[in-house]
């Protein structure tokens, strides 16, 4: 019995390390509409957990998935065990993403290139990291399966969160922004494949 459960915490420790497969779509753009958002005025803030969340707009995007990165430690993991790097407009087209090199970590997406294949002002509007709360577990599962490389569709709230003890946490309300505070704060109510 003992050598079953050590062969199964192997092979759940392996299964977190492996690389993760990627989808490949070829070349062209994959999702060309802009990601949509629209501002609630009447918004009626619930409870989740231990959380009080306010929707600030409507949020439906159709993007590529550059990068996936699940987080298990900090407050913010407790909403939003995953967050997606997506692309839109030429930021989903295989021929650009070809020459730049994405990667997550601390809740940032980072990219870099040596030949810009379009403009810096381009990427940076087109793509995004963005800090996913699931809805429900049906939700979560969806976000579990997601594979970088996959054409999705997102529809939620873009949110603002608050705890008891003064913290929060507020999403971005605008695809211009960089730096800190740039990230979209999504709670998700439906997760599609494209």
């Amino acid at each position: 019995m003992k050598k079953l459960l050590l062969i199964a915490a192997l092979a759940v420790i392996a299964y977190q390390f492996m690389p993760s497969q990627t989808v490949t779509l070829g070349p062209g753009v994959v999702a060309s509409q802009l990601p949509m958002q629209q501002p609630l005025a009447n918004a009626k803030p619930f409870n989740l957990g231990d959380y009080r969340i306010t929707p600030l707009s409507d949020f439906d995007i159709e993007a590529k998935l550059l990068a996936k990165k699940r987080y298990r430690t900090g407050r913010e993991a407790d909403l939003s065990p995953y967050d997606l790097a997506l692309g839109w407009g030429r930021m989903s087209d295989e021929t650009v993403l070809a020459n730049i090199d994405i990667s997550q970590s601390g809740r940032w997406y980072r990219w870099s290139t040596k030949d810009f294949p379009i403009p810096r002002r381009e990427i940076e509007q087109s793509s995004a990291n963005m800090h996913m709360i699931p809805g429900d577990e049906y939700v979560r599962a969806q976000l579990d399966d997601l594979v970088p490389g996959q054409h999705i569709r997102l529809s939620g709230f873009l949110v603002r969160v608050d705890a008891s003890d003064g913290w929060h946490w507020q999403s971005s309300l605008t695809r211009d922004d960089v730096g800190d505070g740039a990230c979209e704060l999504v709670y998700v109510r439906s997760v599609t494949l494209l």
